[in-house]
């Protein structure tokens, strides 16, 4: 998910009545709740897990487990430094160790919870495993979310401005409401993954997403691998809920074609970008003496490219076989 709903999950998680309980509360919320993506800055790092993006800092272990306490005692830290400078605060709330550190578990829980939701997908047993989890509860970026959220901590800013007994009322329906948005898109995707297989085409597929839209949220843009091939329909439940609609022939993927394989050893890149891709498929073409292999991820084009998720790989032709000599 983009770093607004993750802040605003935070947010609201704070305005629950949770950011009262210790000073910094709010930080250690929305920080927390932001936290697993500072993976971004090390995709340079030479070990695998902390390198892939929604790898070991989005899993349990990494994300769940380990950083939280960092977070917790950089926060502590701060507010050390502040005291020991005089800094007053206007909340007038004490500093409690214990209360931090939950509240970073908890914000920091939020962020695989939401990207679980979408077809990105998240390794969530990292660095044991490098499986990839999703539900497809959600486009990576919801306006739907972001309308509960935001006017769930929007209208527990003006109860606490009113003076109410207890302002976090609105924040926790927001909450409620974005997990009964979830768990909905969740049915609705499996409802598609059920029409794949029950009517035309009939599939059997080792592997399906079902991307939800970003506005028309019951809408699902289906892609599915089986035996090799990636075939495409689309589903909506209001229109029809047993079947896919304009349901596109599986077509080859050519993963297992000598000319891929021969650039998956010459390229680090494609082998980075296969170490990501789930549902990789390639195309080959020739012109002179260089055949290209071009390889994209079928979770972002409808049997084409799509820009940022692509890998290019140009290899000589033998002697023998480069025409016009």
């Amino acid at each position: 998910m983009d770093n607004i709903t993750h802040s605003l999950t935070g947010w609201a998680l704070a305005e629950t009545g949770l950011k009262r309980r210790t000073r910094k509360g709010l930080a250690a919320c929305v920080l927390a709740a932001n936290m697993p993506d500072i993976d971004v800055f090390f995709g340079w790092a030479p070990w695998a897990p902390l390198a892939m993006h929604r790898g070991f800092t989005h899993g349990l272990v990494g994300g769940v487990l380990v950083m939280p306490p960092l977070l917790a005692g950089l926060l502590w830290l701060l507010d050390r430094w502040q005291v020991k400078r005089g800094a007053t605060f206007a909340s007038g709330l004490e500093m409690r160790p214990w209360w931090l550190l939950t509240l970073c578990y908890l914000g920091a829980l939020t962020h695989p919870l939401l990207d679980l939701q979408n077809t990105y997908a998240v390794q969530l047993l990292s660095p044991t495993s490098t499986r990839w989890f999703h539900t497809d509860g959600l486009f990576i970026v919801s306006p739907w979310l972001l309308a509960m959220l935001g006017g769930g901590i929007f209208l527990a800013w003006r109860k606490t401005k009113a003076g109410a007994a207890f302002p976090g009322k609105a924040a926790i329906a927001g909450l409620a409401g974005v997990v009964l948005f979830i768990g909905a898109n969740i049915g609705i995707s499996q409802m598609a993954g059920a029409a794949l297989r029950k009517a035309p085409p009939h599939a059997h597929p080792d592997r399906v997403f079902a991307s939800p839209g970003p506005l028309a949220f019951w809408q699902r843009e289906v892609v599915w691998r089986e035996n090799g091939a990636l075939g495409y329909g689309r589903y909506d439940p209001l229109a029809d809920p047993g079947v896919l609609r304009k349901v596109q022939a599986p077509e080859p993927d050519n993963m297992a074609r000598p000319e891929v394989r021969r650039a998956i050893e010459a390229s680090a890149e494609l082998r980075d970008f296969l170490d990501w891709s789930q549902m990789p498929f390639a195309r080959i073409s020739r012109e002179g003496c260089i055949e290209t292999v071009t390889v994209g991820d079928g979770r972002y084009a409808r049997g084409g490219f799509a820009d940022g998720f692509r890998v290019e790989v140009d290899l000589p032709v033998s002697e023998g076989r480069c025409s016009g000599r």
